[in-house]
């Protein structure tokens, strides 16, 4: 038998119903015992050298991020009880998998052999624990149900959320209606007179065909022409034709633009170019801005973002209708894309009234709104908040009084999920 210690140490944490993990300084993971494996069901020898939050993205978060801290800075052991946090990485068991999974997890640097610090990471599975208790088992019931109500409340809540965003964009469009309806006027109303002309047209044309059956000579067809004005009507029969067919197609630009707007059901996440997003809401807009401001596009180089892109357009929609708001008598809207390969941004400046800093702080309230009643429902910016944290970005916005705003929003151009996925392909 062998008694040597570590190889008794070594075979005690092997068999120990306790996740251990050794990550490195950088937070890599250098090795963890076999309970990490059967219950994340990934092989060390694809994790090994990886960073952690790679191998385990549910645990890139603001708790991973402090406990982390503490431990560095303060060179203690970071004790994370089950009542307090969501379970750190998620790790199956034979559990029912509608069950509350319970964790509680113990964080630590150490120094290694060779001098360098390393970092220990242990994962308690409490249901285990509270499952040879009576007391703790009738509490871990209590617990479940308990969970399975909250998450019937996040269901309605994300139905409710999903028809607001919906109301919202409705009712935004309705606010557009009016000059949407003009924007649709212009040209159906320069394509009807044409076609009165074209009509006139016609009419004179047959009457020189008719004439060919009935005309005793070339000369008096001659002459019928040059009394109908076949050559002028001959040119201007093209130019109408063109003109109608540049009103047809900004019509139907304008409904396709609508249509992409009132997509209701689009809630998948897909490569989308942002580009052609933003030209479609711009269309859309066109009437609330041309009379507002001259909208300078300053568009750089993007790759397809992985989005959902009706509600992408809808947060670019708000940030456009309240600049052109914003302004008080003609300035300049000014819209901008850029990308550091990792994110896509897109900027949206204007040459408005600014906005103080008391309402800087405010303005993604729900309901908060500055504009006349009527004129909004406040919940344009929320909504584009709660958009923009779906796709996993952030909005900035940098404003002062007398000096307009800019508004910058940033998208990861891949979701972090769909990173996640490849890299488990690829591994």
């Amino acid at each position: 038998m062998d008694n040597n210690p570590r190889s008794l140490f070594h075979e005690l944490v092997e068999q120990i119903e306790i996740g251990v993990i050794i990550l490195d300084d950088e937070l890599r993971v250098m090795t963890w015992n076999r309970f990490i494996s059967e219950r994340s069901g990934r092989p060390l020898e694809q994790a090994r050298g990886k960073p952690f939050v790679d191998v385990f993205p549910e645990a890139n978060g603001e708790h991973f991020v402090k406990v982390v801290k503490l431990a560095r800075e303060r060179a203690k052991h970071v004790y994370s009880h089950w009542l307090d946090n969501l379970p750190l990485v998620k790790l199956s068991s034979d559990s029912d998998e509608h069950e509350r999974q319970l964790q509680s997890t113990l964080f630590f640097p150490f120094e290694a052999a060779n001098g360098e610090r390393c970092f220990g990471l242990l994962m308690y599975d409490t249901n285990a624990v509270a499952k040879t208790s009576e007391h703790l088992e009738t509490a871990l019931k209590a617990l479940n149900h308990k969970q399975s109500e909250q998450e019937q409340l996040l269901r309605k809540l994300e139905t409710a959320n999903s028809q607001l965003l919906q109301s919202e964009k409705l009712a935004a469009i309705g606010q557009l209606a009016a000059g949407v309806a003009h924007e649709i006027n212009n040209p159906i109303g320069y394509v009807f007179s044409n076609l009165k002309s074209l009509d006139g047209y016609v009419r004179a044309l047959l009457k020189i065909t008719d004439a060919v059956d009935s005309a005793t000579d070339l000369d008096e067809l001659r002459q019928l022409k040059r009394d109908l004005e076949y050559d002028y009507i001959r040119g201007d029969v093209e130019a109408l034709i063109n003109e109608s067919e540049d009103g047809i197609d900004r019509v139907k630009r304008i409904i396709s633009a609508l249509k992409d707007f009132s997509h209701i059901e689009e809630e998948e996440f897909r490569p989308a170019d942002l580009h052609r997003g933003l030209d479609t809401t711009l269309n859309v807009v066109n009437n609330e801005l041309k009379y507002k401001a001259e909208v300078v596009k300053e568009y750089g180089v993007l790759a397809e973002v992985e989005c959902i892109p009706s509600q992408i357009n809808q947060v670019v929609m708000n940030l456009l209708v309240n600049a052109a708001h914003a302004i008080e008598q003609f300035g300049r809207i000014t819209l901008r894309t850029g990308s550091d390969g990792v994110w896509a941004w897109i900027e949206v400046e204007d040459t408005g009234k600014g906005i103080d800093a008391k309402t800087l702080n405010r303005i993604f309230e729900p309901f908060f709104t500055t504009k006349p009643v009527g004129k909004g429902t406040g919940l344009g910016l929320a909504l584009s908040y709660s958009i923009v944290q779906k796709h996993n970005g952030r909005i900035e916005v940098d404003s002062a009084p007398g000096l307009g705003t800019r508004f910058r929003v940033w998208l990861p151009v891949r979701q972090p999920d769909s990173v996640a996925q490849q890299d488990a392909t690829t591994a």
